[in-house]
């Protein structure tokens, strides 16, 4: 790959808001646009018609087509031989625009995480993949991903590297009857990362993801999981590994668990960074800190609970209490907290490890997922001799949990004596800060999103344009709306009185709780969201 070439005077050395007056006064001075790369939205179509190694190579980025000219953001524009040269590469005139050398390389950087580069990968890396034993210990065996190495292997691998520059959870390889479709979980949705691949290339790729985990490779009737540890640039990443049968052959998901990344963001995360609404951060921090009880925090898969809950136990944590969790599995360490896994195999459940627990002393405790009546029997009893416990369990919404738990067969009176708050969460992507804009919401949107089209019809929305800086989604990063349901005395005699839901919910609205909608359609207001994103994750309440 050629060095890349030196910027003109005026930009040498030059950086931020210096950079930006020089670029602009470089576009000035020879009648060029400057282009403002932070927010800048190329043609999909575009970006797939230009070879990325040139992009590299010469330092630009291709913008929109224009009189028939394919505008460049280019570092240096008054470079005429590459002008010239790009010209004929490129098979069709080329007219320079201006951009600052910086914002160049780094939307180059920030776009090595798209397909293209997936696709075009011209450099390899290296990556050490280990694997550790019944004991926990890391065993260590390196597997050197070489220039010459097979093409499936540089696949697969720069999947997984592709994977975590684009801050992508998990990795779908789906089959289908003729082709292989690899996908990203971006933001808890799925993109594609590449091109479809051939069919038979299926088995290959498979195989070499069982490599990794250390599955059986002729097994390809039942299912399978396995693990892997990977080292990438000095961090180790855990991944779990999940191989399922279908009717076209096997499909594979790999869940990416990036423990030192997030350690830093947990050592100091709180729950103000989550995106909750401040009034209801406020009265749920009331219950966090309470002596005793049982926090209850609900929601499907994926909706942040765990992350609550670590959040919570980082502002309470102190050295004068003992604080003990048992999870499955024990996703991120927190210093200065005992936790433990559930190892079913050996036979640490959710029960047997809480009763354990109960006899080592702890002032507060958090269990990962009550997942039947035994484990919730000693939670509640937990949190009625003293203990402060938090835990999770699936339901749609705070009311939902009330039925799921009185349906385990547990004693109403002691689980609504134990119960000092419940908590349903969704998460929400949030619009790019990049390339926000206002718009307004069309009467069918309105409608659909359950606000009346008279009220509404003028009010400003926003959305993401999409740019490199969010890979054309208009979404980067997500937070958190919540409901509140705060057990006073008399949503707990509605509850004991097995009175309905409709009448519960009535009782929680007198009393000030916002529910999940509303929260939703707040954020929206507000401008860190869309309606079409919460009309995803929620659904208009009726009373």
């Amino acid at each position: 790959m050629s060095a890349i070439p030196t910027p003109p005077d005026g930009l040498v050395g030059a950086r931020g808001a210096d950079e930006e007056a020089a670029a602009r006064s470089l576009a000035a001075r020879y009648q060029l646009d400057y282009v403002d790369v932070a927010s800048f939205a190329p043609d999909p179509e575009i970006l797939q018609s230009v070879p990325v190694e040139l992009m590299f190579r010469y330092t630009f980025l291709p913008y929109r087509v224009e009189g028939g000219r394919l505008v460049l953001v280019m570092a240096d524009p008054t470079d005429i031989p590459v002008v010239d040269e790009l010209s004929l590469l490129l098979r069709r005139p080329v007219q320079p625009a201006v951009g600052t050398p910086s914002a160049i390389q780094e939307a180059l950087k920030r776009g090595s995480g798209t397909q293209r580069v997936l696709e075009q990968a011209s450099e390899s890396f290296k990556i050490q993949v280990l694997h550790g034993d019944e004991n926990g210990e890391e065993v260590l065996s390196i597997d050197k991903i070489q220039s010459d190495s097979s093409p499936i292997i540089r696949l697969v691998d720069s999947a997984v590297f592709d994977a975590l520059n684009r801050r992508a959870s998990d990795i779908h390889i789906e089959t289908r009857d003729t082709e292989v479709v690899i996908k990203y979980r971006i933001d808890g949705v799925l993109q594609p990362a590449m091109n479809p691949i051939a069919k038979e290339h299926h088995a290959t790729i498979i195989s070499r993801i069982k490599v990794m985990a250390e599955l059986d490779i002729a097994e390809k009737r039942i299912p399978q999981d396995g693990r892997f540890r990977v080292r990438i640039k000095g961090r180790n990443i855990d991944f779990r590994v999940s191989i399922m049968p279908s009717v076209h052959g096997e499909d594979a998901v790999i869940r990416i668990l990036d423990k030192e990344s997030l350690s830093k963001q947990f050592s100091s995360l709180r729950l103000d960074v989550l995106g909750f609404d401040e009034k209801e951060l406020a009265r749920f921090r009331r219950f966090i800190r309470e002596p005793y009880g049982m926090v209850l925090v609900t929601g499907p898969t994926g909706s942040g609970k765990t992350t609550t809950l670590y959040a919570s136990l980082s502002e309470i944590k102190s050295e004068e209490d003992k604080i003990i969790t048992i999870e499955d599995p024990v996703e991120y360490q927190l210093r200065g907290i005992t936790q433990i896994p559930v190892n079913e195999k050996k036979g640490l459940t959710f029960a047997r490890g809480l009763r354990s627990i109960l006899r080592h002393d702890p002032d507060k405790i958090m269990v990962g997922e009550i997942r039947d009546a035994e484990t919730a029997d000693i939670a509640i009893a937990a949190a009625l001799t003293g203990h402060l416990v938090f835990t999770t369990v699936h339901a749609n919404n705070v009311i939902d949990v009330l039925g799921r738990f009185l349906n385990m067969k547990i004693e109403p009176y002691n689980f609504v004596s134990a119960l000092n708050c419940v908590q349903a969460q969704r998460l929400v992507r949030m619009i790019c800060e990049h390339c926000k804009r206002e718009t307004r919401a069309g009467e069918d949107l309105l409608v659909v999103s359950g606000l009346d089209p008279k009220v509404y019809q003028d009010t400003p929305f926003w959305e993401g344009a999409g740019c490199l800086e969010c890979g054309g989604t208009g979404y980067k990063g997500r937070m958190a709306i919540s409901e509140l349901l705060d057990l006073s005395d008399h949503v707990r005699e509605l509850i004991l009185a097995r009175r309905s839901s409709a009448e519960i919910k009535r009782a929680a609205r007198d009393e000030g709780m916002v529910f999940l909608r509303e929260s939703a359609v707040q954020k929206a207001l507000n401008g860190h969201t869309t309606l079409h994103e919460i009309n995803k994750v929620t659904f208009v309440e009726v009373l």
